[in-house]
């Protein structure tokens, strides 16, 4: 039995914003974008990997949550302390200076981790952390 990852699911605060981070910059394509009462869910993934993909979703809308609640996840979502994802590329150096270009913000400059990856990292338009490694 093979079992993978099939949604994996980051919050946004923009989803225009989001859309200009995923699509735009890191080139995924767009597989849903679904409306609700005000608010977007939208689902991207890797072109050549139909398998595979990011929800991203309105923050703490789950009817069971609190305000006090909601305001935490909101608080924790702008200082990047609420989610992260880790991706993975051929050229990270390639990738890093793309997103560089962009005008993404850079949290780590490509590095040689002493756990033996190399890896940067960025946040999204609403702060989630996108740590990135090298392939290979």
């Amino acid at each position: 039995m093979d079992i993978s990852i099939h949604y994996a699911f980051l919050p946004h605060t923009d989803a225009d914003a989001a859309l200009g981070f995923y699509r735009d910059t890191l080139g995924f394509e767009v597989r849903n974008d679904v409306g609700y009462d005000g608010m977007r869910w939208i689902t991207v993934g890797p072109v050549n990997q139909p398998g595979t993909s990011i929800v991203l979703h309105p923050p703490a809308v789950d009817p069971g949550i609190t305000e006090d609640e909601r305001r935490t996840v909101l608080e924790m979502i702008a200082k990047g302390t609420y989610t992260a994802i880790t991706l993975a590329t051929d050229d990270l150096d390639g990738l890093f200076g793309r997103l560089q270009a962009s005008g993404a913000d850079v949290v780590q400059e490509p590095t040689d981790q002493p756990y033996g990856v190399r890896d940067c990292a960025f946040r999204d338009p609403a702060g989630n952390l996108i740590r990135i490694n090298q392939l290979g």
